[in-house]
């Protein structure tokens, strides 16, 4: 802790080193393609103070205010160099009251507890809230895959050691998510929140910010945007919903379906969370036969 001279209480030192006491502290995790950065840009635009500062995935177990990838002041990037260096003299123009916002990716809480903190030195008791970001599925494989697949510097095999790794990482998620509840935890579905204005309204209450700005907002320019709509800028616009079948006569995406399709603890979570991907799964799959009239 730390006085805060003018006012004459103390402060907690993680204030001191931001610049600003956060009206809301909110930590972010989801796995990529799964609407992060449009879910964070949205929570900025409904600050109560129309400020924000985002740390861009940050490293676990590391400091946050040391290690974020990168970072936003209002919605709008800003200086890493300078905010690494001194974060203060960044995050201080959001002034008290802004809303706070720090991320990680491919990672939950639950894959390092409790050796270790996946926010390292970070007072966790300062936050006011924890945010599970989670996609159906198969669209999120589909997006997955169809962005790794431009990447000229991943063999096949590489990638889809990488993509594997990822669904096994995503089967975490998924637990965690169904734990939230006794965790204290708020779970955004992307799938829900792209297509229901009322879902975005209930979460806002719930992590008690106000409805300032309750669209989708633009296409965030992060991992390059979207993987299928490249040159799309209202968020809006995206097909979000049918990335799956745009992969469906793909022989890699074909291949991981297999492979996850008899995952049991994997599809058990699907079953219970996106049935119908569950159902599809299996059947792209060839685990269950086709109903009565099918294939005749």
């Amino acid at each position: 802790m730390v006085v805060d001279q003018h006012a004459g209480v103390e402060q907690p030192k993680e204030w001191a080193r931001l610049g600003f006491t956060p009206g809301q502290a909110l930590r972010l995790f989801g796995m990529r393609r799964s609407g992060n950065h449009a879910i964070a840009n949205w929570l900025q635009r409904n600050s109560a103070t129309g400020r924000s500062v985002f740390l861009n995935n940050c490293k676990p177990t590391n400091d946050p205010f040391k290690s974020f990838r990168s970072i936003e002041l209002d919605g709008e990037h800003a200086s890493h160099r300078k905010a690494t260096s001194d974060l203060a003299s960044v995050a201080g123009a959001a002034g008290d009251g802004a809303l706070l916002l720090f991320s990680y990716e491919d990672v939950t809480p639950a894959m390092f507890a409790p050796k270790r903190a996946v926010s390292g030195p970070f007072n966790e008791a300062l936050l006011t809230g924890n945010v599970l970001i989670y996609r159906g599925f198969l669209n999120w494989v589909a997006s997955l895959l169809k962005k790794m697949q431009g990447n000229a510097n991943y063999s096949l095999l590489r990638r889809n050691a990488i993509l594997l790794q990822a669904i096994d990482f995503y089967g975490l998620l998924l637990k965690q998510v169904e734990q939230a509840q006794e965790l204290g935890f708020t779970c955004v579905c992307y799938d829900d929140w792209v297509q229901d204005e009322s879902y975005r309204a209930t979460i806002l209450t719930q992590l008690g910010l106000p409805l300032r700005d309750n669209s989708l907002g633009k296409v965030q320019s992060y991992g390059g945007g979207s993987s299928f709509q490249k040159q799309v800028e209202s968020a809006g616009e995206l097909d979000v919903s049918r990335r799956w079948h745009q992969m469906a006569e793909d022989q890699e995406f074909a291949a991981v379906l297999q492979l996850s399709a008899h995952d049991t603890v994997l599809t058990s979570r699907l079953e219970r969370l996106f049935p119908r991907d569950a159902a599809l799964l299996a059947r792209i799959a060839g685990l269950n036969a086709p109903s009565e009239g099918e294939g005749s």
